[in-house]
């Protein structure tokens, strides 16, 4: 498989599928404000013209000069003021405008929902952190190397399980066999289950979704119910976000206003649509569908505590060194959560995610700032995928 592409490429819940730049597309771009802003001082517009044009700048070039096919992204402040910006095509065919705010497969951000979700169980007393997995689902994680009496649930939110990776094995020959094949939770984890433990449990750092498929079926043990059930009751309609959603079994569309998304074998080919595919082999890794602005609220709200009480927030910003969660070295990782360095100095929190199609980077600073921006594929090269997370850091940095 090619070397997978871009600071934070681990964080995808397909990360081993790489698409690429084939085509370049004229460059629209579009901004709207979803939310009416009082009158503000000359200064407080000044920086807001400041930001927009190099918002929109950036995202322009990613598909002007990335070959990306379009690019949207959505930033709020402190406040809650939301502003919307679009570039490039949402079809080729069509050569229709990128839907602001538009859906698209949040992919691996769906961990911070899983954690999430597993956290709040935690602080009612039905999961202890430092419990091994052995202790809710008793034989089922065995392997060479692997005994779930050695892995605690926080390892698994961690990624210090040293459990492997199934996603090569499952995006291998993707568009003919793949793209619309329906996997069980079961099924991925024996392919996770029957790779060699990478170390002991609690002395390394390797992103997998072989943990979070872990975590999936830890939180239907404890509840008997649906894990996507449980994210939608516990998460999304407190939150009210309108937009995101837990795929159904079998379902392949996107339900709302949404651009196409793109994939390519290998570069200089011609990108195949793969907007409808099943992402159930993503499934408690990746399988979310939500919209930039409703990325940002559900970070802003679980940074805010809205989600979760101190202690297991404390918990889940406690972070470990995570060396290759990016190219210099300088990764962090807690439960379901990672930092990303600003430019303009300190560190905000992200996820990111990756999916057939898609490419979303996001994060939210201390000071309540969030910003979301998606791409419709995936990177091809180191560059291009810097460039996606350089236009997220112009949105959180420029004032």
């Amino acid at each position: 498989m090619p070397k997978k592409p871009g600071r934070r490429h681990a964080l995808t819940a397909l990360s081993g599928v790489v698409a690429t730049l084939a085509l370049t597309v004229p460059a629209a771009d579009a901004l709207t404000n979803d939310t009416p802003a009082t009158p503000a001082a000359h200064g407080q517009d000044a920086d807001r013209g400041r930001t927009d044009a190099a918002v929109r700048k950036s995202l322009r070039s990613l598909v002007k000069e990335d070959g990306f096919p379009g690019a949207l992204a959505s930033l709020s402040d402190p406040h809650g003021r939301t502003r919307n910006y679009t570039a490039g095509v949402g079809d080729l065919k069509t050569r229709s405008k990128v839907p602001t705010d538009g859906q698209v497969r949040i992919a691996s951000n769906t961990k911070m929902f899983t954690a999430t979700v597993v956290l709040q169980l935690v602080g009612e007393g039905r999961i202890e952190l430092d419990a091994p997995i052995e202790t809710y689902l008793p034989g089922l994680v065995r392997g060479d190397g692997i005994d779930g009496h050695d892995i605690t649930v926080r390892q698994l939110l961690q990624h210090t399980s040293g459990l492997a990776d199934y996603d090569e094995e499952v995006v291998r020959d993707y568009l003919t066999k793949q793209q619309h094949r329906y996997f069980e939770p079961r099924e991925l984890l024996d392919i996770g289950l029957g790779k060699k433990a990478l170390f002991a449990p609690g002395t390394g750092w390797s992103y997998s979704n072989t943990n979070y498929v872990v975590a999936g079926l830890l939180v239907q043990k404890v509840t008997g119910r649906p894990v996507g059930e449980e994210i939608t009751h516990r998460i999304i309609k407190p939150l009210g976000l309108r937009h995101t959603y837990w795929p159904g079994v079998g379902d392949q569309t996107i339900k709302g206003r949404h651009p196409h998304g793109y994939f390519a074998t290998a570069p200089d080919t011609p990108y195949t649509d793969v907007t409808e595919q099943d992402s159930s082999a993503a499934w408690a890794a990746g399988a979310l569908v939500g919209t930039p602005s409703d990325l940002n609220r559900f970070l802003t709200a679980l940074l805010d505590g809205k989600l979760l009480e101190p202690a297991q927030l404390k918990e889940m910003k406690t972070t470990v060194d995570a060396p290759d969660l990016d190219t210099v070295g300088d990764g962090h990782y807690g439960l379901g959560l990672a930092t990303f360095k600003l430019s303009c100095g300190g560190y905000a929190w992200t996820h990111g995610g990756n999916a057939p199609g898609y490419t979303t980077r996001n994060a939210v600073t201390a000071d309540g700032r969030a910003a979301t921006v998606a791409v419709t594929a995936l990177p091809t090269s180191l560059p291009a995928a810097e460039h996606i997370e350089a236009a997220l850091d112009t949105a959180l940095c420029t004032r």
